[in-house]
């Protein structure tokens, strides 16, 4: 990435307030930014509710850290538009900026999917991270290529899988999948460079109505997987 600040735009098919609810509701941030671990709910509070300010009335929210998410009416629904904190001094959190923009991307899809497909219903997830030396990301390896919008199928590891491709950015794509209870993959992958010489990938996914049974069967899937093909974390 460049030099750049950073500016992410997404537009919802929901109100402004069940948008700007949804920024300000910890139980509702649940649904829909990150995955399930043990510092989820820790992480929410320092990044929504440690240092932020907030304007109800313009539907402005800077977050700690110097991020600023703005909710605007547009035709249609709502329009989101986040713009990083500019690059700092500290060249040691400077090394991690790429890294949190390409997690603000797959949060705003997700905070999007949410909110259009399943407003106000939990969710589970799981999530898959490492590198390697391959130079492919794992779309393409496992052979996704729809363009957003369309529909696909594909053998998605040991699983048939369908829907509609939900979104594209420069690193990153995402697939509704009809067989996780219409729920979401989202897929990226940073090929190898100066700050990251083996690359890097990661894999959420979110499923809705799924058992325990149900969610343990697909992480060993992925697991095995994935395991082999990104076995680092470096």
């Amino acid at each position: 990435m460049s030099d750049e600040t950073p500016v992410i735009v997404a537009t919802v098919a929901a109100p402004v307030e069940e948008v700007w609810d949804a920024l300000r509701n910890k139980e509702k941030i649940r649904h829909w930014h990150g995955w399930e671990y043990d510092g989820l709910d820790a992480e929410i509070d320092l990044i929504f509710f440690t240092a932020f300010t907030e304007d109800a009335e313009t539907r402005t929210l800077g977050l700690h850290g110097g991020d600023r998410f703005v909710v605007e009416p547009v035709e249609g629904g709502s329009r989101i538009t986040l713009t990083r904190a500019p690059h700092g001094d500290d060249p040691e959190w400077d090394a991690y900026y790429d890294d949190i923009t390409e997690g603000w991307i797959t949060f705003v899809q997700q905070l999007r999917f949410a909110l259009e497909r399943h407003p106000g219903e939990p969710r589970r997830t799981l999530f898959y991270s490492g590198a390697g030396d391959r130079s492919t990301g794992p779309a393409e390896q496992l052979g996704i290529t729809a363009a957003v919008g369309s529909e696909y199928e594909v053998d998605l590891v040991g699983e048939r899988a369908t829907g509609p491709a939900w979104f594209r950015s420069d690193n990153q794509v995402g697939l509704t999948v009809d067989q996780w209870g219409d729920g979401l993959l989202v897929l990226s992958h940073v090929g190898a460079g100066e700050k990251k010489p083996n690359g890097a990938a990661m894999a959420v996914l979110t499923l809705y109505g799924a058992d325990e049974a149900a969610l343990a069967g697909t992480d060993k899937r992925w697991t095995d997987w994935w395991s082999p093909r990104y076995p680092s974390t470096e």
